[in-house]
């Protein structure tokens, strides 16, 4: 058995922000969820997060995760402290316990996957991930036999000029053999500057401890301002458009395109610069998405182009034309082979298949059949200040340029209606509807002066 303990205590001041440190962004998830998920590959009988700071934001945010427990640490008296609190909630445990920073966000499952299995393999009392650093100056060296078991642990300023040669460095991800480690905490001293209790004290009392070497070092980063969170966010770009690509996904300019790694893509899809692809979205193959498209919560059919438009938690199908200009947002469903056109809005709105709505309309809470025209500047006037109501068009209905259409109102199948118009009441299958005043001119209107 294993338990995953997440420290998410921190303020995070260097951020400079009213929202705790491990709330914050990156690729669509916060800090701490993405700790959270890359120790799903272990399969955790328990997890834990250790909060402090704003506790109950940090709990809200994270309170999809049904079985996650919460372990308040009130005073942040170091990272050896808030394992401490951990005893009571683990007092019949005979499991190991995974430790890992709530602000160190680009672990890879694989990584933690490994820690875990060499833990478990040799035995080990404690194991600690660890990394080498092309420049470790600053940090504290792990020194270790050839066998990697770890023999002490040094900081940056207390080693010689040759032990500084040492590119070895605590990644501060550990698991440990919780009783042996639960025997031991309540022994932990605050002997130093800062008067807090270390986690890393315990190496010490425990044997065997063994270190294991992650394959790219940047995976321990943590973020403890904008500037780290920003580097963060581009390694994840780095790696999730390098997949993408692998996988047969072109990216026209990758480094002006972002992609959450909660996206799917399919081979022989397009993604043109400037384009960004978020939350639960998913496109199939031979489509075409950009120039200058935002993407979100939505699926895309096959061999959809989407230019210079937002759609947002809606379905386009297959063949469709979507854009420049355009915006579907709010539960938008688009058949196949249509046209949504230059600067168009689609809101909670069906459309049937081969339905053109090709510029300058809104249609709102509206369902609209297979082969309909929607003509320029037509729109639903669906909002009477209070409530929303629904719009019916049906198949083979064409509305004229300049059309407005009041809500709640059916329009049959084959109608028409005349450029214009303003329809108020229902109108039949097979007419045309006309709704406007009688043009009048008036020759010689100006007054004399």
């Amino acid at each position: 058995m294993v338990a995953v303990a997440i420290l998410a205590a921190g303020k995070g001041t260097r951020m400079k922000s009213q929202l705790p440190k491990v709330l914050h962004g990156l690729g669509g998830k916060t800090l701490v969820e993405r700790a959270l998920l890359s120790c799903e590959s272990v399969n955790p009988s328990k997890r834990l997060a250790i909060v402090g700071y704003q506790a109950e934001r940090v709990k809200e945010s994270l309170a999809h995760y049904d079985s996650l427990e919460f372990v308040e640490q009130k005073e942040q008296l170091g990272t050896g402290h808030a394992i401490q609190q951990l005893i009571p909630h683990l007092k019949d445990f005979e499991g190991d316990v995974l430790v890992l920073n709530g602000d160190v966000p680009l672990l890879r499952s694989q990584t933690i996957t490994k820690l875990w299995e060499t833990h478990t393999t040799n035995k080990n009392a404690a194991t600690l991930l660890t990394a080498q650093l092309p420049n470790p100056r600053g940090y504290g060296r792990v020194f270790c036999d050839n066998d990697n078991y770890v023999q002490h642990i040094i900081e940056d300023r207390d080693c010689t000029q040759a032990q500084k040669q040492n590119r070895r460095i605590n990644g501060g991800v550990y698991c440990f053999n919780w009783p042996q480690l639960a025997a031991i905490l309540p022994d932990l001293k605050a002997d130093n500057d800062q008067k807090e209790y270390y986690i890393t004290d315990v190496f010490s009392m425990m044997q065997p401890v063994m270190a294991v070497d992650v394959e790219d070092y940047q995976e321990i980063n943590g973020v403890n301002d904008r500037r780290q969170l920003a580097n963060a966010d581009r390694i994840l770009q780095a790696r999730v458009k390098d997949a993408w690509m692998a996988a047969g996904v072109t990216l026209i300019d990758p480094d002006s395109i972002t992609i959450d790694d909660t996206v799917t893509l399919h081979p022989d899809t397009i993604i043109e610069p400037q384009t960004h692809l978020r939350g639960k979205t998913e496109i199939a193959s031979g489509c075409r998405i950009g120039p200058g498209s935002l993407i979100e919560n939505s699926t895309i059919g096959e061999n959809v182009t989407v230019l210079y438009s937002v759609v947002s938690d809606s379905e386009v199908e297959a063949g469709t034309r979507v854009g420049p200009y355009a915006h579907l947002r709010g539960q938008v469903k688009v058949g196949q082979s249509c046209r949504v056109g230059n600067f168009v809005e689609l809101k909670k709105t069906s459309l049937g298949e081969k339905t053109n709505v090709a510029h300058l309309s809104y249609l709102g809470d509206a369902t609209v059949g297979d082969r309909v025209n929607i003509g320029a500047g037509t729109i639903t006037a669906n909002y009477d200040g209070v409530n929303k109501h629904p719009t019916a068009i049906g198949d083979g209905t064409k509305t004229g340029s300049n059309s407005v259409l009041v809500a709640p109102i059916t329009l049959g199948k084959d109608v028409t209606v005349a450029a214009g118009s303003t329809i108020t009441e229902d109108v039949e299958d097979d007419s045309l509807a006309i709704a406007r005043s009688r043009q009048t001119v008036k020759k010689g209107w100006r007054l004399q002066s």
